[in-house]
């Protein structure tokens, strides 16, 4: 599974996505709209932060502890 979150550096949501993610053992990359123009151009991002699964963006928004919860246990 290939996890990424594309943010702004400037977002201030991004450190807590992260740990959510890091407590759910979930492997993830970063990536900053400031350094991926073709990634903001491929997902049409407009928003700080989103994540991206294995290509799709499937949270345009920081979602909650419930939501990625409920996400990725349909991923195991």
């Amino acid at each position: 599974m290939d996890v990424m979150i594309i943010a702004t550096k400037a977002c201030t949501h991004r450190k807590n996505l992260e740990k959510e993610l890091e407590c759910l053992r979930i492997p993830y990359r970063v990536c900053f709209v400031e350094d991926c123009a073709d990634l903001v151009q491929k997902f049409g991002i407009r928003h700080s932060p989103n994540l991206v699964v294995d290509d799709e963006v499937v949270f345009r928004k920081q979602p909650t502890e419930v939501e990625l919860h409920a996400y990725f246990d349909t991923k195991k």
